[in-house]
């Protein structure tokens, strides 16, 4: 679905008319959300507006409005979208590792968490955003994420328990916030407090040094 949105947009640079290459409503809500994506992760929100999304789905503005009820809404759906992103980038199934431990659940959640924003741009915006813009919009999308996470988190959870005496949210927390930074120091600078983030073997260390600080709390 998505790349086929994609593949509309990337007709209009081509020079084709947009009347003629978006035809039904499902392929215009799809190349609407597509722009709209495309747009996030290249500009951000301060060129985030009706006509620029417009002009990169190659339809009438008046489109964005009947089907998605303006910029609010266009908002809410990359929200809803950011639901997909979790599941399609930190799957469910275990990949062969036994779930045995609540440091095993956090273990496999924090380098699939790790992975999947290194290789996400607009995600990456999401988070520079939360930290740097107080607006209506950041906020919904941020909350999305969010429930997102927590809502694998529970799924995968199960009746596996932390060791008592463990705050787990403010460990959770704290863990997410550190690979968070990690990938937002790596794509501005390449580095984060002196460790390389360039290469591959620079990211298996910071992944070996994220699994042991995990398994020193939950074992």
């Amino acid at each position: 679905m998505l790349n086929e949105a994609v593949n509309l947009e990337n007709s209009l640079e081509a020079g084709v008319e947009p009347e003629r290459r978006v035809r039904d409503r499902g392929a215009t809500e799809r190349a609407i959300l597509a722009a709209a994506k495309r747009l996030l992760a290249e500009e951000g929100f301060q060129n985030f507006g009706i006509n620029a999304v417009a002009r990169r789905a190659g339809c009438d503005k008046q489109l964005i409005y009947r089907y998605y009820g303006g910029l609010d809404g266009l908002v809410e759906a990359i929200g809803a979208d950011l639901g997909t992103w979790v599941k399609d980038r930190i799957p469910e199934d275990t990949g062969g590792m036994f779930l045995l431990t609540y440091g095993d659940l956090m273990e496999r959640l924090s380098l699939l968490l790790l992975d999947a924003l290194r290789n996400d741009q607009l995600m990456r915006r999401i988070l520079a955003w939360e930290i740097s813009e107080n607006t209506e919009q950041v906020r919904r999308l941020s909350e999305a994420r969010s429930k997102a996470l927590a809502l694998w988190l529970e799924r995968m959870r199960g009746s596996l328990t932390p060791p008592k005496g463990v705050d787990t949210a403010a460990v959770n927390a704290i863990v997410i916030a550190a690979i968070q930074h990690l990938v937002l120091a790596a794509s501005a600078g390449g580095q984060c407090a002196g460790l390389s983030l360039k290469t591959s073997r620079d990211w298996e260390k910071a992944a070996t040094a994220l699994k042991r600080i995990v398994r020193g709390v939950y074992g």
